[in-house]
């Protein structure tokens, strides 16, 4: 049984939106798209190499796989485990308008049984492998709120925006989280590993 984990970069107001690029997210007006762009030295790099080393298969939303679908197919790099990965390995899209996805390997989850149909993916993959998403703002929060997700690499990168969608929205479930990784990289960037104990819980302090 493999591990379902999520991997999202995000703004230390929490922003997720569009990270790589000015253009590749402009929904809602956002004007900030490529703010990760000055962060992005070899430490991120390594880790997310670590992070592509374990993937069996990638679960995305729509507007992620768009967004990946575009770029990767064409920028594949001999040995690199995340271009070599992304294109190679299957990819889960969760969407109830893509059809026939050009890109190989590519199978869409749709309609009402998609919860039980992950379950289902993430149980056939071997035992410390995982089934990965990365980005997927809206999956990620479907994710989270059903309690799917088994472990998160959140890297927090030393940029204020004010604008833009966030990872974690007004309404979520309250959930407690241990700290099982992190570290630091010389541009700022901290990255964090937590997986989830169970609901969080409440006190007074000194009682």
């Amino acid at each position: 049984m493999g591990k379902l984990t999520l991997t999202s970069f995000v703004t230390l107001d929490g922003v997720m939106q569009a990270p790589g690029g000015p253009d590749e997210d402009r929904s809602g007006g956002f004007e900030y798209g490529g703010w990760l762009a000055p962060y992005a030295d070899d430490q991120m790099i390594g880790f997310m190499t670590e992070v592509f080393d374990r993937a069996d298969a990638f679960l995305l939303g729509r507007r992620t796989y768009d967004i990946f679908a575009a770029y990767w197919p064409s920028h594949e790099e001999p040995g690199d485990p995340i271009s070599s990965g992304l294109n190679s390995l299957p990819k889960y899209v969760a969407s109830t308008t893509l059809k026939d996805p050009d890109w190989a390997r590519t199978t869409v989850l749709d309609g009402e049984q998609l919860q039980s149909e992950i379950v289902r993916v993430k149980d056939t993959l071997p035992e410390d492998r995982e089934l990965q998403v990365h980005g997927s703002g809206m999956l990620a929060q479907y994710l989270l709120a059903r309690d799917l997700v088994e472990e998160i690499n959140l890297l927090v990168y030393p940029v204020f925006l004010g604008a833009g969608r966030r990872l974690f929205p007004t309404g979520g479930l309250p959930t407690a989280f241990e700290l099982v990784a992190h570290r630091m990289t010389d541009s700022g960037t901290s990255i964090h590993t937590y997986r989830p104990t169970g609901r969080a819980t409440f006190a007074t302090i000194g009682e």
